[in-house]
Parts: C-alpha cells; structure tokens; sequence
C-alpha cells in the first residue's frame, strides 16, 4: 500500500462513521479519497448549491452557517460535512467556511453511497443531523405534536427477550412471569442467530394468547410456542414515529407492537409504554401534580420527574427549557403541598408567601437538587399567636417535598427553619444589612438569598422585595466589588496548558462537579453583572441580555457567555440524563475521559472563556472601584 494511503487509512480508522468499517472496506475508502486546501475565510460550500461529494475536516476548523447567516456549527479535525445535502437531492443545506487553514479529504458520492447501503453503523451515523450528534446548537421547532417528531426507539426500555418456536408454553409461561413481561418475541425454531441476531421472526406470544389459546382450550404445559403464537404479524421498525405505533394499534385492535431493524426483531412496545410516554410531558405532569389529592399520591407522581427530564434531553431540548421545566414542576410540587397544609390546618391566620431559592428561582433547577425556600408573612404575624401554625405548615411542606423527591438542604435554610420566616419589612432590613456589612456570612447568603421567586400565596411581596435587593445592591459598589471577589472563590477546572483539573480524593476523585466548576461561578458573575446595572431579570440568560444591553461587557464577550452557559449546562443535562437511562444515581461530576473529543474540546473552551469572565469580573469591581469597558 502506498504510504500517503496508509497514512489516511489510520486518520481514518480514528473518527466515526469510518472506524466502524472492515479493514478492507477502509483501505478502499483511503485510495478514492481527494484532498483539497482552503485558507482561513475562504467558501467551502454554498447554500442551495450542488453537491456530489462527502468532506472530512483533516486539519483546521471549517464552521456551518445557516441560510440567514447565524452560526450552525463549527467541524475540526475527524469531523463530517455535506452528508445532509447528499441525502437531501444534493443541494446544500448550509454553507461551509474554514474559519482557519484547513485540509478537507473528498469522498466521492458514489461511494459515499455505496457505504449508506452497505452498512447499517455508516448509515445510521450520517442520518443523523450534526447538531443533534455532535450536540452544539440544541434547538427545538415551535409547534407540532412531540409524537410527530418521537420515534418508536426512544420507548424500548428493555432488550428483546426472544424464544423458539419449538420451545414450550411452560418455559414462555414462566420466563415472562420471572421477566414481568406481557408478549415475547419468537423467532423459527429451524433458524440460527448470525452475531447474536436472529432474522427469522416469526411472531409474537402474548399474556392474552396464553389466556385464550392455552388456558382456555386445557393444553398442556408442553405444547409447542409455535401452535399457539400470533402468527398474522403486526409490526414496526424502530425508525417510524410514535403516533404511526398509535394508529397502527387502533386499526388493529393490538396491544403489543414487535419492533423491527432491518427485519431483525429488537423490542416491543405496548400500550402501556405510549401511555407511560405521555405521562412524562412536563405539560402533564404539572397537570397531574395540581390534580393530587395526598402526600403519597404526589409522591407516586413525583417518580415520573426523572422520565420527564430524559424525555426533553432525548427531545433535544436546549438547557433554558429544560431548567424552566424543571423548576416549574418544583413549584407546582410546592404549590399543591401548600394547598394541602391549609386544607389539613386550617386557612392561615395570617397572609404569607412562600419563596423559593437558588436555581429554581433562576429557572435553572436540573435534576440534581435539593431544597433551598424561605417565607414572607404578613407585617400582623406575632410569633406567639401565629408560629405553630406556620411551624405546622413549613414542617408538612419541607418534609412532604423531601417525600417527593427534593431533600433537605444541608444548610437548614428551608421556610421550616424559623431563622427563615420574616415580614416583608425585617426581610428588607436583612437584605440592608447584608448588603450595607458585607461579612463572608451575608455574602454567601446573598449568592443563595438574591436569586428568589414566589411561589405561593402573596406572590406580588417576592417582586416587591426583588426590586429592593436591586435598588439598594446597584449603588453600592462596595458590596458589588465584595460580590465580585467571592464569585472568584470557584475556579473553573483549567490547569496552565488548559488541560483539565479533577478531584484529587473523595469519592469524586478524577471527576469535575460541573455545577461547582462551571454552571454555579457562571452564575454567580451574572449575578453581579445584573445587580450593578439594575437588572430584575431572574434567569442567567435574561440577566445576561440585560449586562449585554448595558454594553458594560467587551466587545464579543456577552455571545461567547452565553455560548459557555449553554454548552456547560448541556453536557451536564445529558451526562444526569445518561445516568437516569443507565438506572445510576445521577449527579454533577463527570469523568472526561468519558467525553467525546468534541466535548471535551469545547468544555475546555467554555471554561476559557469562564476563566476570561473571571478576570474581567476582578478587574470591573474589586479594589472599590468601576473600570471602563476595554
């Protein structure tokens, strides 16, 4: 083999879709490769145009803009472009620009062709759409029913349990009763699986036929699967959509779908799992929280959380929808706790609001947290006369929310906590006070405290007392310039030559907490940013749009924040939805070596930019003093 060959046949064997190939297979795709040069800024490929060839990223950085301009994506070296105009008639569906001097290898269509037919990994790679794959720019189109755009796959929860056609209905009987399963499937008992698949499907057993063709006609324990299995085979492949599997039930009066891939059979859905889907819309299930009539019922409820939370990074939606999600379901879970205690209590002596902090008041809450409240009573409350029953009332909510999914705090800091039970008027002081002495203890409060949200009751006190905090932190550049500095305590995990910095002991070790090194110090500068320009914004993102309209930022560093924001939050949201899937425990720390090189490439560049923040941050406020934009 000619060395040049050689040469791209090992680049090649690094990066998918190529390093699933036969060895022979890849030598092939080597010798019928092209090799083009363009410089920094020059056009690649333009919208709309004709395309007949695939383009592989050999060294530099080619981005993809869309049809308006805006940034699609941006490929470096192993990375594909072009195959989505391949597959759609030919025409280019973005444009293509190296960003840097950039070598590109040119596959020819045909055999670019040639490889979708031939094997299934290649296809099933090149189908699917580069944002979604390489996760860069999640978004999600207006409108549509999700069942529309879900497909059947994503509701296999399980691998298929397959049996012969010659074993008997003792040992179907008693595997699916061991599995807990309704249906199984069977494959031709003459038949012998190739690579641990089996081709020959040839039907299914279900809990209803072992009813009617089994128990009800006395046949014996020994009877073949083959005389009694459904053999008018309804099936789908794991491709078609969820709302093709609903009507395809409903004109075939079944409750089991076998699932096909190529042919080969691969799970079964029922109705059950359509339902159970449904079940996990975030719409739904607030709906489902509000219609709970006790604790234990919200707490069943409450197991549908995780799904739901899978279900929208599965959806591909981006980290603010998620966190709103999220955060909504929380305070729903709050809402109808607090309705619940009144109706066991009795109504309230006094008027009060109840508060949430943190990230669910940011609408940022993942999956991964804990409870963080407070509460605003009315300026009649006398602790004598009304305390036992707001002790009653924040005692069944922490205790019923922690029932439901949402621990303690740690700290103590929960409407329980009478420490935590003000007048609007003594809340106001606190916050004067801590912004007036700004100790270490009221400044790690104010990173909890500042971000707060009503959830019940007089709701209009939670933005009453907001509009105080902003009002009386804006002007006080003292308290700003000791804000700043302990946003700085948390460091993001970058060590000199930017590689990454890990947990050196705990059961953590060699991990980043990704909130703790990234989404919380990120937070935490917006947090000051937002304050000193008098923003009432809640979200990171809003408050970032209002620091970016006050042009108090570099030129350029207000995208790129938000650019960090996102990437951070999202390799976060599918590593906990990962563990979800995968029945773990899910938390904030990830191990990098788990990563893509894509991933692992750009959370070192969101920490950079992270990093750069933090410096202007330093630079802006400490030292009691406000610099100019530079």
């Amino acid at each position: 083999m000619h060395p040049e060959c050689k040469e791209i046949e090992e680049f090649l064997n690094q990066y998918p879709p190529f390093e699933m190939l036969p060895q022979e297979e890849l030598a092939r795709v080597a010798g019928s490769l092209e090799i083009s040069y363009f410089r920094a800024g020059k056009g690649i490929l333009e919208y709309g145009g004709t395309i007949h060839s695939l383009y592989i990223v050999r060294s530099g950085v080619v981005e993809l803009y869309r049809r308006n301009g805006d940034l699609y994506n941006r490929l470096d070296r192993g990375q594909l472009f072009g195959q989505m105009g391949l597959l759609m008639n030919n025409r280019v569906p973005f444009s293509a620009r190296a960003s840097a001097d950039t070598l590109v290898y040119i596959l020819p269509e045909d055999i670019f062709y040639e490889l979708y037919s031939r094997y299934e990994e290649f296809s099933d790679f090149v189908e699917v759409e580069d944002s979604a794959r390489l996760r860069n720019a999640v978004t999600v189109a207006a409108g549509g029913n999700h069942l529309t755009k879900s497909k059947v796959k994503t509701l296999l929860g399980r691998e298929a349990v397959i049996l012969s056609s010659s074993d008997t209905i003792e040992h179907a009987a008693v595997t699916m009763t061991e599995a807990n399963l309704s249906a199984v499937l069977i494959v031709d008992a003459d038949s012998e699986p190739a690579n641990g698949r089996h081709d020959d499907f040839a039907g299914i057993l279900t809990d209803r036929d072992l009813c009617t063709r089994v128990l009800a006609r006395g046949l014996s324990g020994d009877t073949a699967i083959a005389e009694v299995m459904s053999l008018d085979i309804v099936a789908l492949d794991h491709n078609d959509y969820i709302f093709e599997a609903m009507l395809m039930m409903l004109r075939h009066q079944v409750h089991h779908l076998p699932v096909l891939r190529d042919g080969v059979p691969v799970g079964i859905i029922e109705v059950a799992d359509i339902l159970r889907y449904e079940s996990q819309s975030s719409l739904l299930l607030v709906s489902n929280i509000r219609a709970q009539t006790t604790v234990e019922e919200l707490a069943k409820t409450a197991e549908d959380v995780p799904g739901c939370y899978v279900r929208m990074v599965n959806e591909d939606a981006n980290s603010h929808m998620i966190g709103s999600s999220m955060s909504v379901i929380g305070r729903t879970f709050i809402q109808r706790l607090a309705e619940l205690a009144e109706e066991r209590l009795g109504p309230p002596p006094v008027p009060y609001c109840i508060i949430t902090l943190g990230s669910m008041a940011r609408d940022e809450q993942l999956i991964v947290t804990d409870q963080d409240n407070a509460i605003i009573v009315d300026e009649a409350y006398e602790p004598d006369r009304h305390g036992e029953y707001f002790d009653d009332l924040t005692s069944f909510v922490c205790e019923s929310l922690a029932r439901c999914g949402y621990p303690r705090c740690t700290g103590n800091i929960m409407a329980s906590n009478p420490q935590w039970r003000k007048t609007l008027s003594a809340w106001k002081s606190c916050f004067l006070d801590w912004i007036e002495q700004p100790s270490p203890e009221a400044l790690l409060n104010s990173s909890i405290f500042f971000d707060l949200a009503g959830v019940h009751g007089q709701v209009p006190w939670a933005e009453q007392l907001k509009h105080f905090i902003v009002g009386r932190a804006r002007d006080n550049r003292r308290f700003l310039a000791c804000l700043a500095r302990n946003a700085l305590n948390r460091t993001p995990p970058l060590g000199f030559f930017r590689n990454f910095v890990m947990e050196k002991d705990g059961r953590q070790r060699n991990t980043i907490n990704l909130k703790r090194r990234g989404t919380a110090p990120l937070a935490d500068i917006l947090r000051v940013h937002a304050l000193a320009v008098g923003s009432n914004a809640h979200n990171s993102f809003e408050r970032l749009d209002d620091v970016i309209a006050a042009a108090i930022l570099p030129q350029g560093r207000g995208p790129d924040l938000r650019d960090a924001m996102e990437f951070i939050s999202m390799v976060s949201i599918r590593h906990q939805a990962r563990d979800i899937e995968n029945g773990i425990e899910p938390d904030n720390t990830i191990d990098p070596g788990d990563l893509s090189d894509f991933e692992r490439r750009n959370l070192k560049d969101a920490f950079q930019i992270l990093s750069r923040a933090q410096n202007f941050l330093k630079f802006r406020y400490t030292g009691n003093r406000f610099s100019s934009t530079s």
